[in-house]
């Protein structure tokens, strides 16, 4: 049996961090070893992430809630000071909305090829109760 979280250590994850490192390198201006030291990897895994090779399994650059996260993970770090549980509070935030958009889905098929995609509502299932509860509290007002 393989879990969610296990494909996405293989998947989400590295496509996170190249995110992060791309937008340390090509928006902030920061050089390869800057954006590293940052982030707590090497300079050879963000030269990586930067050309495309590492973290590139799923595509969430284009991805508007994504893209949310990213940038206030990178804001964080570069601020310095920040509480680590907030940085990954924001990850994990990063992961349930890819997953909520079903762009995890076919590594997870990958992974476990009896897998039907249509029957698995887990990775939806969160996103779709805050969903709810979020319109709950609209209509409350």
């Amino acid at each position: 049996m393989i879990i969610p979280c296990e494909v996405a250590v293989k998947s989400v994850v590295p496509a996170v961090k190249a995110l992060m490192a791309q937008t340390l390198v090509e928006k902030h201006g920061l050089k390869q070893g800057q954006a590293a030291e940052l982030l707590g990897i090497s300079q050879s895994a963000v030269s990586k992430y930067t050309h495309r090779i590492r973290g590139c399994i799923i595509r969430i650059g284009d991805v508007e809630e994504v893209q949310v996260h990213i940038e206030s993970m990178v804001t964080l770090i570069t601020n310095g000071g920040y509480e680590r549980a907030d940085l990954l509070r924001l990850f994990c935030q990063a992961c349930e909305a890819i997953r909520g958009k079903g762009l995890m889905c076919e590594c997870c098929k990958r992974a476990d090829p009896g897998l039907v995609i249509s029957e698995c509502r887990l990775c939806f299932s969160s996103n779709e109760k805050r969903a709810v509860g979020k319109r709950k509290r609209q209509l409350r007002r």
